[in-house]
């Protein structure tokens, strides 16, 4: 019997100061990667996908970016540190 399936893994990358698109309010986000892996016998093998997302502290939104957008925000928080 083989034992097989996907796992979830969520990493949080940066917190930005972003003006939020959906409430309008300059408040921090949370830069974070969202990666699913392919499991065997319950050990993560190898990533299935990887999705990038901002999240709005004060109202909760969700933004999908690019990873190129991902990797730019990194550069510029650690521009600013």
């Amino acid at each position: 019997m083989i034992i097989f399936g996907t796992k979830g893994y969520l990493y949080q990358l940066a917190i930005l100061t972003l003006v939020c698109a959906r409430c309008g309010n300059p408040s921090a986000h949370a830069l974070r990667k969202r990666v699913t892996k392919f499991t065997l016998f319950f050990v993560p093998l190898f990533p299935v996908s990887t999705k990038y997302a901002t999240q709005c502290t004060y109202c909760g939104a969700e933004q999908q970016v690019t990873r190129e957008q991902a990797e730019r925000f990194q550069a510029q928080e650690a521009g600013r540190g």
